[in-house]
């Protein structure tokens, strides 16, 4: 049954939007940092309450999440965090794995200079982003560096097929975002790759943007492990 049409959300769309973007990006820092599980349901009313909104901010937000793969809605059953079995993430960073090792291979050794200089920048933005503790610019940041690393392999297709499941698997890499010690080895593991982009060794490359994803599934399994 519809909810009747209130105040609330009578509000202007751009008012709309600030709320259920500032409702959605603050349960996704709840997720990242470990406040919401995988597999836990987020309740309406709850979730009203708890941010002094309305329903329809609430589910405005978590669409907004399901439209990025953090939360999965199951009808009537609710809103869930997106939840990954042990044997799902290891088949899909299988997949991960091929695709970047091939990407990588395919990368012209030395890189051109320009590219090189365009992801130092990316990557100033994305230590920024590390710095500053801001879950949506490290994950903005970090995708565009992927992307634009991935992209020197001049095959789209092959860079679509990437940046698929690195969306399908970004609650995964989210989580990742939360744990500082994560963090440390992927910015290493950043200035490594730029460091190699100027050299001339492209297995040391691609083994390094293998080794690079390793980091959010293994925490992911861990913690599938300690829910056992």
């Amino acid at each position: 049954m519809n909810e009747p049409f209130g105040a609330a959300d009578a509000e202007p769309l751009a008012a709309t939007d600030r709320a259920g973007d500032h409702i959605a990006r603050s349960i996704e820092r709840d997720i990242f940092r470990g406040r919401l599980r995988p597999g836990e349901k987020l309740r309406e009313e709850d979730l009203a309450e708890r941010f002094a909104a309305s329903r329809h901010h609430i589910r405005e937000a978590l669409l907004r999440l399901s439209r990025v793969g953090i939360v999965v809605k199951e009808r009537n059953r609710g809103a869930f965090v997106r939840e990954f079995t042990a044997d799902e993430l290891r088949q899909i960073y299988e997949v991960r794995e091929i695709l970047q090792r091939q990407a990588a291979l395919r990368i012209r050794l030395p890189a051109d200079p320009e590219a090189i200089a365009r992801l130092k920048r990316i990557n100033e933005d994305y230590e920024r982003a590390v710095e500053a503790g801001d879950f949506h610019r490290i994950h903005e940041t970090n995708d565009r560096f992927h992307t634009e690393l991935f992209g020197l392999c001049n095959n789209p297709l092959l860079v679509s097929l990437i940046n698929l499941y690195m969306e399908m698997t970004y609650a995964v890499r989210g989580a990742g975002f939360g744990d500082p010690e994560n963090l440390d080895k992927s910015r290493n593991h950043h200035r490594i790759m730029i460091r190699l982009l100027s050299g001339s060794d492209s297995w040391a490359l691609a083994q390094i943007c293998v080794d690079h994803i390793q980091l959010t599934k293994d925490q992911y399994l861990e913690e599938l492990r300690r829910r056992v």
